[in-house]
Formats: structure tokens, C-alpha cells, sequence
């Protein structure tokens, strides 16, 4: 079960023109918007990757705002967990879960989970806030992330669960972010 006060949220790699070229790219990035926006209100700590970014762009402008600017590494490997800035910012935190979202499921969120997994991590990819520009890419990594230890789940799921019940203080704020 989700808890709150342990919980963190990787946003991994929604960069540039690929933001917009992944399978269902505009219902995925108002998932990313959602979920973000949600564990800001939750006080989550949030994580941000860029791959490259001078070779594959920024943040998605609809998000770039939502970025702690100390919140964000940059990286060139595909599993995150090979930057020691990455590895160092979620020990920093002391959280053991971890939600996932981002690009590409099949690539970067893929290898970054696993290794999250191997370290001893709960990971929890977040299903409607992760593609690929292929969605058979994204169906295989998540299937495949499930089958070594992930707990999958989808931006409604995670929420409710880490509020609890409807006596949340965030509750309607969080309510009214996914409708």
C-alpha cells in the first residue's frame, strides 16, 4: 500500500519534440500534469530527468513550470540509477517508493525501474502517465516491469490511495486536478 510520507515521484525524460510524438501524447501529458500537480499538493518530493537535453530539447513546455529548478538532472544514460547526482538526490530523501512516469516505457523508464527495483525500492510505474511512440513498447515494458517486482498503477489509482479517504486535506483539490 501507498504511503504518503514515504513516497516520492520520478518524472523521467518528457522532453522535447518526442513529448509530442508518443502513442496517445496529449491524454499522457495531461496524466503527467495531473499526477505532478497532485504530489506537489501531497508535498511528495519530485524528480526530474532530462536525457540529453541539448540534443533532444527541454521539458514540455506544459510542464516546465511545475520544475524545482534543484529538482532537475540532467543525464546521458538510459537507466538513471547510473548518474550519481540521480542516486544521491533519492537517497537524500529517505523515500522507498517511488512513483514513475515519463518516456520512453520501453527505454529510460524501463532501465531506471529495474534498477530502482534492484536497490530495494518499491516502484510503481504510473500506467496512463508513461509511453512510447509505439504503444506495443510501452504494453511489453510494462508487462515486463510487473514481472520483476513492479507494482503497476494509473494516475486515479495512486492518488486515492495515498489520500486515504475523502477527510484528506487535499482532497478536493486533488478531485477537482482529475476531473
Amino acid at each position: 500500500m501507498l504511503d504518503e510520507k514515504n513516497t516520492g515521484l520520478i518524472v523521467i525524460d518528457i522532453q522535447g519534440k518526442l513529448a509530442q510524438t508518443v502513442y496517445q501524447s496529449d491524454v499522457f501529458l495531461a496524466r503527467c500534469e495531473q499526477l505532478i500537480r497532485a504530489a506537489g499538493l501531497l508535498s511528495l518530493p519530485t524528480l526530474w530527468l532530462e536525457q540529453a537535453p541539448e540534443k533532444l530539447g527541454p521539458t514540455a513546455p506544459s510542464l516546465q513550470s511545475l520544475i524545482e529548478s534543484d529538482a532537475l538532472i540532467t543525464k546521458n544514460t538510459f537507466d538513471a540509477c547510473q548518474n550519481e547526482q540521480f542516486l544521491k538526490a533519492i537517497e537524500h530523501t529517505g523515500k522507498k517508493q517511488w512513483l514513475i512516469c515519463g518516456i520512453e516505457a520501453h527505454i529510460c523508464v524501463y532501465q531506471t525501474s529495474l534498477a530502482l527495483l534492484d536497490l530495494g525500492y518499491t516502484v510503481l510505474p504510473v500506467s496512463d502517465a508513461i509511453s512510447s511512440r509505439a504503444a506495443d513498447n510501452k504494453h511489453l515494458a510494462l508487462a515486463n516491469l510487473r514481472g520483476g517486482g513492479a507494482s503497476i498503477t494509473s494516475v486515479e489509482m495512486c492518488l486515492y490511495q495515498l489520500m486515504g479517504n475523502s477527510k484528506h486535506p487535499c482532497f478536493g483539490e486533488i478531485l477537482s486536478l482529475i476531473k
